[in-house]
């Protein structure tokens, strides 16, 4: 294994909500490239209006959306019994998934093998990144039950495995953090023997958010980096690279036995080096686990595609990072965070058992 080199990153000062087109064109950011961040005005919050890439000018260059994907992209649609079994669950506990607000190719892949992500805390996000398909626009209240229905689940179907996700939530001063440990607390009092993994927004850049959240012991904590430094303030304006690495290395730092995931998406128009550079800072940052997959683009109003990276290009992304000392890696075309998360906490847990973490 490589050796871990151990640096600090500093903590870089933010305002309590994500930036707006107006603060992001005093730092030099033109305008038209961003996704601005507005709320709908109508009182019915129940019909969210898409105000992040909806209002974005329509992105110039990148491959023809229409274009037919490579043939290491094309999937099947799903036909399981047990996908429709799962789809029905969730829809009579309303409850909602990022397989499916995503739209995630790999649905039928992973609901057919039992394996799903839920989404707490709605399904209205308060950013409008370049690349993400979830809706923007003024969240609905919290469901207080939330917590105690996703425990039910957990229960139910007996899930050795459960993976959390969320929208980001900067309406609520926590960030949503306090709600987002209640689900934890009740899944692990509910259901003891489900492993439990996060994949979290930032909560507004606050420590103490994260820590609510960390201090309710989740078994991985995953929070992607999705992309390299050179292109945050088109692809992901509301967040910070630097922000994003230090909540992972703090939560290390707290919590030194908990597993640290992130991810990245490559055919934005990153070079392989900028790659192989993010690779570094998360090892620097204590991350144990890497995902790597292909940016996939929702709607012509979307981040375009810069390139299909082919299989090659993953492998050798994989061999990389496993150089650089990363405990587990998963880099293909179709990797997503999720992407069979029980079969790989399983390794993982496998290799602390075996002495190799």
């Amino acid at each position: 294994m490589a050796t871990k080199a151990k640096i600090i990153i500093e903590d870089i000062p933010v305002d309590d909500a994500a930036p707006t087109v107006e603060q992001l064109e005093k730092e030099g950011v033109d305008p038209s490239a961003v996704a601005r961040l507005t709320y709908a005005t109508t009182s019915d919050v129940s019909k969210p209006v898409r105000s992040g890439v909806g209002r974005m000018k329509k992105p110039e260059g990148g491959l023809d959306i229409r274009a037919p994907k490579p043939d290491w992209l094309r999937v099947r649609a799903p036909q399981s019994p047990t996908y429709f079994d799962l789809k029905k669950r969730v829809k009579d506990k309303g409850l909602f998934t990022v397989c499916e607000e995503a739209a995630c190719p790999n649905i039928g892949d992973c609901w057919s093998s039992g394996h799903l992500t839920m989404m707490i805390l709605g399904d209205i996000c308060t950013r409008g990144c370049a690349f993400c398909n979830i809706k923007t626009g003024k969240p609905r209240a919290i469901d207080a039950e939330e917590p105690a229905k996703l425990a039910n689940m957990a229960s139910d179907l007996g899930l050795k495995h459960m993976v959390l996700t969320s929208v980001d939530r900067d309406d609520l001063k926590d960030g949503g953090a306090h709600h987002w440990a209640e689900c934890i607390t009740k899944i692990k009092a509910a259901a003891p023997e489900t492993t439990i993994e996060i994949l979290t927004p930032d909560f507004r850049r606050k420590e103490e958010n994260v820590d609510i959240v960390a201090d309710a012991l989740p078994d991985v904590f995953n929070h992607n980096m999705e992309t390299v430094p050179r292109l945050y303030r088109t692809v992901r304006p509301g967040a910070r690279y630097f922000g994003s690495l230090r909540l992972l290395q703090h939560v290390k730092e707290k919590h030194p036995r908990m597993f640290t995931k992130s991810g990245l998406m490559v055919g934005l128009g990153e070079s392989r080096d900028e790659v192989l550079q993010v690779m570094d800072d998360m090892r620097s940052a204590g991350i144990d686990f890497l995902t790597i997959g292909q940016y996939l683009r929702p709607t012509q109003n979307h981040y375009p595609v810069m390139e299909w990276v082919t299989p090659e290009q993953f492998e050798d992304y994989e061999r990389q990072a496993k150089l650089k000392g990363f405990l587990m890696v998963s880099s293909s075309p179709l990797t997503r965070s999720s992407y069979h998360a029980d079969k790989f906490f399983a390794e993982l847990v496998a290799k602390r058992e075996a002495g190799e973490v």
